[in-house]
């Protein structure tokens, strides 16, 4: 058996590694999720797994968490230089770039899917003093986003575009299919999104988000499946992590 991707494209991580496959032409064979179903409680992944999406399978090995699975296709498949620069000093700032979002955007920019559609799906709204904090620290990160990482570059870790360009995208874009345009008002930030886009291809774009661009339309048409008990417990303590 040749290269998995078990991936649920509603998840910013996922669709990460999915465009970074599909761009990059790697042979890889789609293993569709629904966490919404709970399939990753169900033994849809290998066995002995995180029950976490992305989630690579290459042969005997598994490999979870977007950044090093991207990494790890980078390396194998010995894409261009840019996406993770062989520079040490340009590698570096990738890296650099990796632990500022794990701290300020990974656990912030997801939390509206929470707010706005899941908590709702399982009738467990969330406190409005939650989603308030959640917005101002969304807006805090963009501010930061854009004056301090970003600045006067043209990409996020320097000159040209690499895996940091990619994760932080898809993480702001499922702010924007939640109905928040987060490029409004934040002139660098929407060049940079153009740059990013024109460089991935618009039909790509379009194709990996096409499940989160209409969450919205399927909550208000009561179209999403109701979550397994199984899975109801585990959204329940995430609703509860929110600060």
């Amino acid at each position: 058996m040749g290269l998995e991707l078990f991936l649920d494209l509603l998840s910013q991580p996922c669709r990460a590694v999915y465009i970074f496959a599909r761009k990059n032409s790697i042979p890889f064979e789609l293993r569709p999720v629904e966490l919404l179903k709970g399939q990753h409680v169900k033994g849809f992944l290998p066995a002995g797994s995180q029950q976490v999406v992305p989630l690579l399978k290459d042969g005997d090995f598994v490999l979870h968490q977007s950044a090093a699975i991207l990494i790890y296709l980078s390396c194998k498949y010995q894409v261009a230089d840019h996406w993770y620069p062989a520079d040490l000093q340009a590698r570096a700032r990738v890296h650099e770039y990796l632990g500022w979002h794990a701290d300020f955007i990974r656990g912030t920019f997801g939390v509206c899917l929470w707010t706005q559609v899941l908590a709702p799906l399982i009738g467990a709204p969330v406190p409005e003093e939650k989603v308030t904090r959640n917005r101002a620290a969304v807006d805090s990160a963009l501010q930061q986003l854009e004056e301090q990482v970003l600045g006067d570059k043209a990409f996020l870790a320097g000159p040209q575009l690499t895996l940091a360009d990619l994760l932080a995208l898809e993480e702001l874009m499922q702010v924007v299919a939640l109905g928040r345009d987060v490029f409004a008002g934040r002139p660098r930030l929407a060049a940079w999104r153009g740059r990013v886009e024109a460089a991935l291809g618009a039909d790509l774009c379009r194709e990996a988000r096409g499940p989160i661009l209409n969450i919205l339309e399927q909550a208000a048409g009561r179209q999403l499946p109701q979550p397994p008990a199984e899975f109801r417990h585990r959204m329940l303590l995430r609703l509860s992590r929110i600060p």
